[in-house]
């Protein structure tokens, strides 16, 4: 008897990133007699913080987050699966992006993930809240004050989330951060975007500022306290009947102008290939199953997942089981922010949200705030490979 083949993956512990990988390995098991696949998760912090490095020399598949590129490329600890792939499958794979997600695991002329995983924070509603109060969904920032003064709003107030919230509102004033040599944003959008995040911030229960996404919608889906939230990365599952005590409807987000919407930062997952992996070429021949859009606009978006692959957020049949989500939000998506790559990146994301969420919390001078913000970036590209 042939010996079985055990490859072995780690992905982040909710049920959009565990459980459509358990079901695709355990149907790409019964494609392949011999090939097992064992998946493990880690919790969403863990997910944002540790390094791949260590990841890939325990496990031969990776689900990671994007802003990891830059440093696989650096340290070889994943591979490069145009090497492995034939084009005629990554040409399917970057026509078929959503918005920027292909894009977002190349870096340094390879790709280093395949996007399995599409998400962008976008706004999100209890619509039978609202309507019980005789109440519509805001459009702009005045009206989104106004239903925060009621005390029925609610975003992720976590460290990494209020960073990536605050690049929205730098984008959406029209300056991407990041762009600039030796400051984060330009003084005059930085201090106006603390301001306008400020102004709403001092207006929400405190209870978030220790909640991610997923608490969040915890919140809103099993109480009656919050009836929207104005921008959190995207979570399809709460839109799926029986998911939750009470469905959320996912929506495009508001407007500052009163002519675009607000242009959030992408996120969303890949998978990748361990360089210490002894089967390469099964794993990523796994890798390619699971990003298939056959596999994303069925196993895949009915095992919970949320889907990568743009034939799976036009699908009819995915959208019905989710109250349109895929297509109610993928305007956001297709617009979303793709945050830097570069080595040092991951450094600044741990430490910069701390510091635009102690100012969201107790106050405080925006120029102080941007100063240590720009000495942090700074020191982040100038971060040698260990």
């Amino acid at each position: 008897m042939a010996e079985q083949m055990i490859l072995k993956g780690i992905t982040w512990n909710h049920s959009r990133g565990f459980t459509p990988m358990a079901a695709t390995a355990q149907r790409f098991s019964e494609l392949n007699p011999g090939v097992e696949i064992k998946w493990e998760k880690r919790s969403l912090q863990e997910f944002a913080d540790f390094s791949i490095q260590e990841l890939a020399g325990k496990f031969d598949l990776l689900v990671i987050d994007h802003p990891w590129a830059g440093f696989a490329a650096k340290t070889e600890s994943i591979i490069p699966l145009d090497q492995y792939l034939d084009a005629a499958y990554l040409k399917d794979q970057e026509e078929n992006t959503v918005g920027a997600s292909f894009k977002s695991y190349t870096y340094n002329g390879h790709q280093w993930a395949l996007p399995i995983d599409a998400a962008t924070p976008v706004a999100s509603s209890r619509p039978d809240i609202l309507a019980q109060k005789g109440l519509k969904l805001p459009e702009t920032f005045e009206e989104l004050m106004a239903l925060a003064d009621l005390g029925l709003v609610a975003f992720a107030g976590i460290p990494i989330d209020v960073l990536m919230n605050f690049y929205t509102f730098c984008c959406s004033l029209g300056e991407d951060p990041c762009m600039l040599e030796d400051e984060i944003v330009s003084s005059e959008t930085g201090i106006r975007a603390l301001q306008l995040f400020r102004q709403l911030a001092s207006k929400i229960d405190e209870r978030n500022f220790s909640r991610n996404p997923i608490q969040v919608y915890e919140a809103m889906s099993s109480t009656d306290d919050i009836a929207y939230c104005p921008f959190a990365y995207g979570y399809s599952n709460y839109s799926r009947n029986g998911y939750a005590q009470h469905l959320l409807h996912f929506h495009d987000m508001i407007t500052l102008d009163g002519k675009t919407n607000l242009r959030s930062t992408l996120g969303g997952t890949g998978l990748a290939v361990s360089s210490a992996s002894s089967n390469i070429s099964m794993a990523v021949k796994y890798a390619a199953f699971v990003a298939s859009p056959a596999c994303q606009r069925s196993l895949y978006a009915e095992s919970g997942g949320q889907p990568g692959h743009l034939n799976a957020w036009m699908d009819s049949e995915v959208n019905r089981q989710s109250q349109q989500y895929y297509l109610n939000t993928l305007p956001a998506l297709q617009r979303a922010f793709l945050r830097p790559r570069y080595h040092g990146h991951m450094f600044f994301q741990d430490h910069a949200g701390d510091l635009v969420r102690d100012y969201l919390m107790n106050g405080g001078n925006e120029t102080q705030v941007l100063s240590a913000l720009n000495k942090l970036y700074v020191s982040s590209k100038n971060l040698k490979v260990s």
